[in-house]
């Protein structure tokens, strides 16, 4: 089934925000560092322990939430993206190409970890994080 969740961007405290988070709305905390991620060369030592990715997961709600914020630090104004998780590769390949017409496409779909992902800012100037999970079938 398709979702769309708000993305939290953080300047290095996700791993406090998430925690705090959790304590007020309960579920299941995940963190994912740079530092033991198959990203972890491309960054600098530094910053290997902050969050790659969060999840926090109660029953239907979900907050996602990362400190990759890229150069110019989360600002306000790009501190809330939409993540959209796609239940096909075709469905993730369709919504990319569309919401991406007349917009920014800021990272290309690309394999990421067991899936598919892209970031586009669209026309209007949101920013959509896409991902789909390859299902694995043994």
């Amino acid at each position: 089934m398709t979702q769309i969740n708000a993305y939290l961007g953080f300047n290095g405290n996700c791993r406090e925000a998430m925690t705090f988070y959790k304590e007020c709305l309960g579920g299941e905390l995940s963190l994912q560092t740079i530092g033991g991620s198959p990203m972890e060369n491309q960054f600098p030592v530094e910053s290997r322990k902050n969050i790659l990715h969060a999840s926090l997961i109660n029953a239907g709600l979900v907050l996602l939430g990362s400190d990759m914020a890229g150069s110019g630090g989360v600002v306000k104004g790009n501190s809330i993206s939409l993540s959209l998780s796609c239940s096909t590769e075709k469905e993730i390949k369709t919504f990319f190409e569309k919401l991406s017409f007349g917009g920014i496409i800021v990272h290309p779909l690309h394999e990421f970890f067991a899936g598919t992902m892209g970031t586009v800012t669209d026309k209007y100037g949101k920013d959509w994080l896409l991902y789909y999970e390859k299902k694995i079938i043994e």
